[in-house]
């Protein structure tokens, strides 16, 4: 029956790629191109040095009172505080040109968005391109955007003093194509609350800062990232939810990212949840955390997730899905590390704490991982609110191994609350698959290898009901079992030569 319903639901994600084109067919658009505004023809400077804000701002501004058109950016360098993107408007960067944010914090006013989120008061309100409640705009071209994020200006400022380089909120049939992004001095794009997006062939390349994430798609609906080359020092494309409103019917395809952090991210923020999400046909690659993410700890669903034709290389972990309770308001501030109390910053609005959530729905196929961490793949919900319906297919990971017999019968830690990332519960008791509080997880035609001696078995459940194995195969350990189940019922499959099972009823 279970099997019934998986296909199902896979039939129907499955289209959800041919859908996303559906969405953004006809629909994502800028003004007519034809009417152009050169910003040298309103006084901007493009030698790099003088500051030519108000020049920039004014050809944006005459370009939106005039229906809409491109503004123009010839070749040149073009030192520049916050500016403005309005409705209709296409900013264009020819090949040579450059936008470069000025390293004087002063340029960048604060801004305090309509569209409240967690982001608010406990992120950035800077940004070096900033848009609110705008549709139909656009930002083109070969040419350069670029923050200056390594001048010691930003590199001595805390996280919440640094400009975003991009930031979009509450906007409507926007796109950025082809240009390429570079060192900003926090996010590199931050889209809240926006709706029809596209983002297509552009260039990221971003390590100069801390929290340089690459893309953060934020409560968003009806979102296309498609052909980009991302490098960045924090998560590569990361979605989030910090507000009640879902990140929903998203689709990634066809990226190459590095990132010091995650490759591929749904989370940590999870409050509104994410529905109808589609990552494929990516190479991840020289990540220090995980390939592939799944975190959901803010309350919200998480569910109708399939990741698919993802080759990674040089990673921690390849795979992490967390269910967890860290139930953070998303009105509300906390002291950082503190571990006080939380305290509202408005009337009252968005500061309870949110209940648990739900991750449900998630199908991961097609994934080659090599030169992983021997921490192992962590899929972990909680007790009384387990992940549900996951099916691994056609996998083969390659894990550096080295785990002693010590780690065997190694307790693992709930941590129910703590923020979630790989190695959040330590090097696990399984060099592959640990899987804990999970109801129906299927694996199908999975393979996983080691290159060190390995003591641990290849897949551990625990509290796990409804575990299929369909083609499982992995290298035996030293010693011991290949698989261990703990707690664990309605199981199918179970073949694997030394396999056998420990505590169960």
């Amino acid at each position: 029956m279970f099997l019934n319903r998986v296909d199902r639901r896979l039939h129907l994600i499955g289209s959800l790629a041919v859908l996303s084109l559906l969405f953004s067919s006809g629909l994502v658009s800028a003004a007519d191109p034809a009417r152009a505004y050169c910003v040298t023809e309103y006084g901007a400077v493009a030698d790099g040095e003088t500051l030519t804000t108000t020049a920039l701002q004014k050809a944006i501004d005459a370009c939106s009172a005039a229906g809409g058109g491109t503004v123009h950016f010839p070749a040149g360098k073009y030192l520049t505080g916050t500016i403005f993107l309005r409705d209709r408007v296409t900013l264009h960067l020819d090949a040579g040109s450059v936008i470069l944010g000025s390293t004087d914090l002063n340029d960048y006013p604060p801004q305090t968005p309509a569209f409240r989120s967690y982001t608010d008061v406990n992120y950035v309100d800077k940004s070096l391109i900033y848009a609110e409640r705008v549709h139909d705009a656009a930002i083109t071209g070969r040419g350069v955007i670029d923050g200056q994020g390594g001048d010691a200006v930003f590199q001595r400022q805390p996280y919440k003093k640094r400009p975003y380089l991009m930031r979009m909120i509450d906007c409507k049939n926007v796109a950025v194509r082809d240009v390429t992004l570079r060192n900003s001095a926090m996010w590199v794009q931050h889209y809240l609350g926006c709706e029809n997006l596209l983002i297509d062939g552009i260039t990221v390349y971003s390590l100069d800062n801390k929290n340089n994430d690459g893309i953060d798609i934020d409560s968003c609906d009806r979102v296309r990232i498609a052909n980009c080359d991302i490098v960045a020092e924090d998560d590569a494309i990361v979605l989030k939810s910090t507000t009640p409103r879902p990140c929903r019917r998203v689709t990634v395809t066809n990226c190459t990212l590095r990132s010091l952090c995650n490759g591929l991210k749904l989370g940590t923020e999870s409050v509104g949840g994410f529905q109808d999400i589609v990552f494929s046909n990516c190479v991840v690659y020289d990540t220090r955390l995980s390939g592939i993410a799944l975190e959901l700890v803010d309350g919200g669903k998480l569910e109708r997730v399939v990741v698919s034709n993802i080759t990674i290389n040089n990673t921690r972990s390849a795979i992490f899905i967390r269910l967890g309770n860290r139930a953070r308001p998303y009105l509300a501030t906390q002291v950082r590390g503190s571990g006080g109390p939380f305290t509202a910053d408005s009337s009252g609005e968005g500061t309870q704490r949110p209940g648990v959530g739900s991750l449900r729905d998630v199908t991961i196929s097609n994934v080659v991982a090599t030169g992983v961490d021997k921490t192992g793949c962590a899929i972990a919900g909680l007790a009384d609110h387990p992940i549900e319906n996951v099916i691994l297919q056609n996998i083969r990971i390659t894990y550096a191994g080295g785990g002693g017999p010590e780690l065997v019968d190694r307790e693992v830690p709930q941590q129910e609350a703590r923020y979630p990332e790989y190695g959040m519960f330590g090097t696990l008791p399984a060099y592959g698959f640990y899987c804990r509080h999970v109801r129906n997880i299927r694996f199908d035609n999975v393979f996983l290898d080691y290159e060190q001696p390995e003591h641990r078995p290849a897949l551990v459940c625990d509290d796990v009901k409804g575990l299929r194995l369909n083609g499982f195969e992995a290298k035996k350990p030293v010693s011991g079992e290949t698989i261990r189940l703990i707690k664990t019922v309605d199981v199918r499959g179970l073949d694997a030569p030394g396999s056998k099972s420990a505590g169960n009823p």
